[in-house]
Parts: C-alpha cells; sequence; structure tokens
C-alpha cells in the first residue's frame, strides 16, 4: 500500500508520533468523526488527547472560551469561530495541535449567506492557526460530515509538515 492509498488519520497519527507532538479537536458539524477516524488507529492514545464536541453555541464558549461577542457577531459557522474553537481546544486540551470544524450539514439549516455543505475549520498549532473555509454544495448530511472530517485531516498533516 502506497503513501497515496493509506488513510489521512494513519497519515496524521505517524507524522505526530515521529514528532512526539499531541492533539485535540472541537468539533461541531462533524460531531466527533474526526477523533472517531484518529482513534480508530492503533496506539493512537500516544498522540490523541482529547476531544470537544462543542455543538450548541454555549458549549463552544463554556467547555472552549469561544467569545459570546465573536458567535453573536459572524455565527458559529464562521471562520473567526473556527479559529478561536481550535484556539480554545488546544489550550483546554493542552495539545500541540488542535483542529475545529464548524458548519451546516444539511440537510436543512442553510441560509443563501450561509448554504448547506459550508464548513469552516482551523488548525492551531505551536507556530499559529491556519483556517479554511470549504463549501460541498451537497444537502446530504453524512456525506458533508465525511468530506469535512477528511478535509480536517488534510489540513492538519499539511501543518504538520
Amino acid at each position: 500500500m502506497g503513501q497515496e492509498d493509506t488513510p489521512l488519520e494513519v497519515l496524521v497519527g505517524n507524522r505526530l508520533k515521529a514528532l512526539r507532538r499531541t492533539v485535540g479537536t472541537a468539533e461541531s458539524c462533524t460531531g466527533g468523526l474526526i477523533a472517531h477516524l484518529l482513534t480508530e488507529v492503533p496506539g493512537s492514545s500516544a498522540y490523541v488527547i482529547g476531544a470537544v464536541v462543542a455543538y450548541s453555541n454555549s458549549t463552544k464558549e463554556q467547555m472552549l472560551g469561544v467569545p459570546a461577542g465573536l458567535l453573536i457577531q459572524h455565527g458559529a459557522v464562521s471562520e473567526p469561530v473556527a479559529i478561536a474553537m481550535a484556539e480554545g481546544a488546544r489550550r483546554v486540551l493542552r495539545v500541540d495541535y488542535a483542529v475545529s470544524v464548524t458548519g451546516v450539514a444539511g440537510p436543512g439549516g442553510g441560509t443563501p449567506e450561509k448554504p448547506v455543505g459550508l464548513v469552516y475549520m482551523a488548525v492551531a498549532s505551536p507556530s499559529g492557526t491556519y483556517p479554511a473555509v470549504f463549501n460541498w454544495e451537497s444537502s446530504d448530511r453524512s456525506s458533508n460530515k465525511q468530506r469535512s472530517a477528511q478535509a480536517a485531516l488534510q489540513l492538519l498533516l499539511d501543518r504538520l509538515g
């Protein structure tokens, strides 16, 4: 099996082990799927420290320290909130890297400004926080969650170098 056939969660795990670094997640629309994928890898307890599934705004505020003002001004599905979630998870879980995801999984809940399939994510790392945005243009909830989890793992892998 070549590297192109290796699941992202395995590549991420191998890189974290090689670097002797830790990871945590802050997930909204993916509902813990990223943490699930990471912990499917044998030996992942060496680098996965924890996860926060912060579905509600109050959980984002209380568990991750996302400022209420950000949620009011930008909404939960926004780049500033994804950044605050990742940085909050990095701080609360005391990890080297934290990845966050917030979006509209569907099939309902979208608006013209924030359609179903719109997802923001970020990776907080020792060198800074790196956001990304995707619009899957799909109303299929499961597909949007899977795509988001894979994109988040790729974003994390890219930051691990």
